[in-house]
């Protein structure tokens, strides 16, 4: 059960790229946390997540021996709907997702986009807490950082490109 959920339904087993698979299974299902509930709810799964998912690694990794584990993409998951909790964090109903003015689905791509660059890149402070923090806190860490560095960075692309479109 364990190795199902820090494998994220063994969507972390994927041969090639299992970080971005496991951000691509995360975003459809914070979507539609979004989508039939709210921000709030979708912050607080990933907070919860978060923390058992800590506990979880913290346990693996002193069985193991293996500090971060690539097949390990709990931490996408996490970092993820904290990236949606943030941006588009409005939910919209589902009839209105493809409708590209209100911003859900840009902002949910946008999202994606930059939170697996700064997952991949790790920028400054995600950077060092992936070099630095020992356990499930090294592991989720960074994902969670980078997660609200994509949530917010969507969120303020977004405000630009409408005040942009206002002003234009």
């Amino acid at each position: 059960m364990h190795w199902f959920f820090l494998t994220l339904g063994y969507s972390g087993l994927s041969p090639k790229a299992p970080g971005t698979m496991g951000t691509l299974v995360s975003l459809p299902l914070g979507m539609v946390i979004l989508i039939y509930l709210d921000a709030t709810t979708l912050f607080l799964a990933a907070l919860l997540i978060s923390l058992i998912a800590i506990k979880i690694i913290n346990t693996y990794e002193e069985e193991t021996n293996n500090h971060d584990d690539q097949r390990i993409v709990i931490d996408e998951l996490a970092g993820m709907w904290f990236a949606l909790s943030v941006a588009p964090a409005a939910g919209v109903a589902f009839d209105n997702v493809l409708d590209l003015q209100n911003g859900f689905l840009v902002q949910a791509l946008l999202s994606f986009v930059l939170f697996r660059y700064f997952d991949i890149t790790k920028p400054s402070i995600i950077g060092r807490i992936d070099r630095e923090a020992k356990g499930g806190v090294g592991v989720m860490g960074d994902d969670i950082i980078a997660g609200f560095a994509a949530g917010i960075s969507s969120a303020v692309l977004w405000q630009g490109w409408l005040y942009l479109a206002k002003i234009l």
